[in-house]
């Protein structure tokens, strides 16, 4: 992990946070100032522990909480952006890679949609909820280490890869010639982000290890000579975050509270360009 060192250099305080979600551990999230981007730290030796949980909603398709019913109908209305986002690129063959596929959702609406599809997810049970749909993942990328794809996505992945640098030099070289990267991150330098601090569910430690700003995701892909074609919002993320952060904040629901913050978050975005989550389409030059 020696290219991972630089990351956690020269790094300033900037706020402690609690897992919420499983734990209830503390855990410093700190400020590398290079890359305009923060770190948590320490990180689990065994992180893979703290995706275990009823709670971790990504991997399941459970709709029993408001929270639940609320993730799910944002992943409903989100799936057809994406694909739209998707179809709008010219492509060869029209194969495409999901990193971290969760459920099989959006490949499945990819598969209908004349994509030849290919996905990783390590956790066990979502890859077997995406079998049911018929869609078949693998556990990691070393699968298709001889593949090139015209499109490669990660929708809230690139947070939680530990080894960061090697992980962005395998999707380049995963990717066609002037293929397209597309990745969705939250965005610490939102309004509800700011309003919400150490209580914003996106912080979402220690499973994020990374929370990224505009200016270190086109850092980071400058190195690999990759560049950030186009920037797009995804509104709908500011209110289930707002949701879930007055919870950790109040201890209890508001959901009309709630729903202001992320109304005003997007509104204040409207000016700033800095949405709760972003989508960077990013070319391989």
């Amino acid at each position: 992990m020696k290219n991972e060192n630089r990351f956690y250099q020269d790094l300033k305080p900037f706020l402690s946070c609690k897992d919420f979600t499983v734990s209830g551990e503390e855990y410093d999230v700190v400020l590398n100032e290079k890359y305009n981007m923060l770190v948590t730290q320490p990180v689990p030796f065994d992180l893979g522990s703290y995706y275990e949980s009823e709670n971790y909603i990504s991997h399941t398709d459970s709709k029993k909480s408001l929270f639940d019913k609320v993730y799910q109908f944002v992943k409903k209305q989100s799936l057809q952006k994406k694909l739209t986002l998707i179809n709008s690129f010219k492509t060869e063959q029209k194969t495409i890679l999901d990193v971290g596929a969760g459920t099989g959702d959006f490949l499945n609406i990819c598969k209908n949609n004349n994509w030849e599809v290919f996905g990783t997810e390590p956790n066990s049970s979502a890859r077997n909820l995406a079998k049911e749909k018929g869609v078949a993942l693998e556990k990691d990328l070393s699968f298709y280490q001889n593949k090139k794809f015209d499109v490669i996505t990660l929708w809230h992945v690139l947070e939680h890869v530990r080894d960061l640098s090697n992980f962005i030099k395998q999707l380049k070289q995963l990717l066609k010639p002037n293929g397209r990267l597309v990745i969705a991150v939250p965005n610490f330098k939102s309004y509800d982000a700011k309003h919400y601090k150490q209580f914003w569910a996106a912080f979402d430690v220690p499973r994020h290890l990374f929370h990224f700003s505009q200016e270190a995701i086109q850092k980071l892909f400058l190195e690999v000579n990759m560049k950030v074609e186009k920037t797009l919002p995804m509104k709908y993320d500011s209110y289930y975050v707002s949701l879930l952060s007055e919870k950790y904040k109040s201890g209890k629901s508001n959901p009309l509270k709630s729903f202001w913050i992320g109304f005003k978050s997007n509104q204040k975005a409207k000016r700033s360009s800095e949405y709760s989550s972003l989508i960077y389409v990013i070319k391989n030059n």
